[in-house]
């Protein structure tokens, strides 16, 4: 973001009554089918000029997910899987410090040097663990990596919380060793 943008965001609150956020819930209550017509709107209505009001209709219209954002997406309306995710996670930051963990529209990558898992609300009742191995055989819980293709070797399927059992910490241990 350049910074005469973000000063005028920083500055809007003073200026205008309201910080972005709370324009850009004010908009997406209206839902304005026309640029002008937001613009025209908060010109007369809120004696915004004209200058903050184009911003603002213009930034209202960016899909900036922020990383929650992108998480709490996933699990819209598998809000049940929610305690599987932040258990798995509870797992993955005890193996190390150097971990990324990468909210996406549909997943969650976990990155060390190179990606070596990743979590995926599968449907509203299972969780997919994408695990990546090199030369490990499959077994009737750790499958053959399905709909993760390339991105992952192996997939786990978790329906409750007690599947984060050891032998699962023991994978993912072993994945978070194989990406250094």
């Amino acid at each position: 973001m350049d910074k005469a943008l973000q000063t005028m965001i920083d500055n809007m609150p003073e200026k205008t009554g309201k910080s972005l956020s709370e324009w850009k819930a004010m908009l997406k209550a209206k839902s304005f089918t026309k640029h002008s017509e937001a613009v025209n709107f908060l010109k007369k209505e809120h004696n915004v000029t004209h200058g903050y009001a184009n911003t603002i209709v213009a930034l209202s219209k960016e899909k900036n997910e922020s990383p929650t954002d992108l998480v709490n997406n996933q699990y819209q309306g598998k809000e049940n899987l929610f305690i599987i995710y932040k258990s798995l996670l509870a797992v993955i930051h005890e193996l190390g410090r150097d971990i990324t963990i990468t909210p996406k529209k549909t997943s969650v990558s976990i990155i060390r040097k190179k990606q070596f898992a990743l979590i995926k609300p599968a449907t509203k009742t299972r969780i997919d663990l994408g695990l990546k191995f090199k030369n490990k055989p499959t077994t009737d819980r750790l499958e053959n990596s399905g709909p993760f293709g390339t991105m992952c070797s192996h997939r786990v399927k978790l329906t409750n919380v007690e599947d984060i059992d050891s032998e699962l910490k023991k994978w993912l241990k072993e994945s978070y060793q194989n990406a250094e």
